[in-house]
């Protein structure tokens, strides 16, 4: 191991070429055709599955597990993707610990939930690796639909509102689409490059076009949208990043996770990206979790995670935070950043421990850093959108917005809960009522 780990300051190629590596190695090896016939075979089968009741997007679970029994994996993944186009991700990175794996009886009676989202990403991969799309668009409507955000939501929209016979242009902001399954989602978790694939697989159904480097502004508005469109998807996430609040957080060395995480995605070379020797990140969700493990695999000495709260109301899972932990990342809790010290650069930050009610104790506490990631939650970037609620956008069950004729989902939308599979729903959902009313 490269002796660069132990040296202060933040350097690129902290560890030798063979650890690189094995720490960005598929977090979870798919399985193989015996291993996922024996899962399978672990699955009741039950009748009122709570599994289905469970998944955000209402995949038939024990339907999809007894197709993969009898030998038919890529019925199994046309089963999984009439409800989520986007299996494929969302077996990599939901929490199906908390979700349809938490509901499932083999769960409740042993501790021992049936593998739901290997045996999910069995299917779906074994699918899309033979290059054709389960789905044809229905006859064509002659209707134009705009959706803006090529993220989970914005595809999920698109690609089901092509299917039934509309087209679609899909601008974003960015120059590949994907939204944050391309930007935001730790590397570990999407290696080689499945992001952009499964973009490339799903864009197979026709009828959808795609704008990059396209946001909306004084040169795309959503009035000229409506102008030039029968109906408009908003699903373009959440741009801005909150401030810390805390004396000195403009020093050199205080970034943004989201940034982080975007750069070490699209960097050509992981050893490349510069860490610190000692790096502190501040949140309790998913982003800070999947900062804090990737900045201790590139070679981080010390990685501290603080949050304001317990452990138990962090939105990252139990099998996050442990993950985390296992992976060497520290974790501490009830403290709030105070200052960030150093000349220029940042050197420690300070922390002052809260108690249950976010009351400062006066006890504090300094960490050593060379590197500071915010991962405290986004905001929604933009002017003339429609009525917020909660500074997002507000919307109903459809996802109908207050302006006629505009839908929204996924982060942007009020509701919801910052999941990959909640915003391929609200895209799906969205389409559906999109569709309805512009067919009468």
């Amino acid at each position: 191991m490269s002796q660069k780990i132990f040296e202060p300051g933040v350097a690129a190629g902290r560890l030798d070429a063979d650890a690189y590596a094995a720490q960005f190695s598929d977090l979870h090896p798919p399985l193989d055709v015996h291993e996922a016939l024996v899962a399978a075979d672990r699955c009741y089968f039950c009748h009122d599955a709570p599994c289905i009741t469970a998944c955000p997007t209402d995949i038939d679970i024990p339907l999809f597990i007894r197709q993969i029994a009898t030998g038919t994996p890529d019925a199994a993944a046309k089963t999984i993707l009439s409800q989520n186009i986007m299996g494929g991700m969302c077996a990599r990175v939901c929490p199906t610990e908390q979700l349809c794996e938490q509901a499932c009886v083999r769960e409740v009676a042993e501790g021992k939930p049936v593998k739901i989202g290997e045996l999910q990403r069995y299917a779906t991969d074994h699918l899309q690796a033979q290059g054709a799309h389960p789905f044809e668009r229905a006859a064509l409507t002659g209707k134009r639909v705009a959706v803006v955000g090529a993220g989970p939501a914005g595809l999920s929209c698109a690609h089901r509102l092509a299917m039934m016979g509309h087209d679609v242009t899909v601008f974003d902001a960015r120059p590949k689409p994907g939204g944050l399954n391309e930007y935001g989602i730790a590397t570990y978790k999407t290696p080689d490059g499945f992001a952009q694939a499964e973009v490339d697989w799903l864009l197979k159904i026709g009828g959808i076009t795609v704008q990059n480097n396209a946001a909306l502004g004084a040169a795309m508005t959503l009035d000229s949208l409506r102008a030039d469109y029968d109906a408009v998807f908003l699903g373009m996430g959440l741009g801005g990043v909150n401030a810390l609040g805390a004396e000195g957080e403009d020093k050199t060395g205080v970034l943004d996770a989201v940034d982080f995480i975007s750069n070490l995605r699209q960097a050509s070379d992981v050893a490349a990206v510069p860490i610190g020797r000692d790096v502190v990140v501040i949140g309790g969700g998913m982003t800070a979790i999947d900062a804090a493990i990737q900045a201790k695999l590139l070679g981080a000495l010390n990685v501290t995670l603080v949050y304001r709260r317990g452990r138990d109301r962090m939105n990252a899972s139990v099998f996050e935070q442990d993950l985390a932990a296992s992976k060497g990342v520290r974790i501490v809790t009830h403290a709030t950043p105070v200052a960030v010290i150093g000349n220029g650069a940042v050197r420690e930050i300070e922390f002052e421990y809260v108690d249950d009610q976010m009351q400062g104790t006066g006890q504090t506490l300094r960490l050593a850093a060379d590197q500071v990631f915010k991962a405290i939650g986004q905001t929604l970037k933009g002017d003339a959108l429609p009525m917020l609620e909660a500074r997002k956008i507000k919307v109903d069950g459809t996802g109908r917005t207050s302006v006629d004729g505009v839908w929204a989902g996924g982060d942007c939308a009020s509701g919801g809960d910052d999941l990959t599979v909640t915003a391929v729903a609200e895209g799906r959902d969205a389409a559906m009522d999109i569709h309805m009313v512009l067919m009468g």
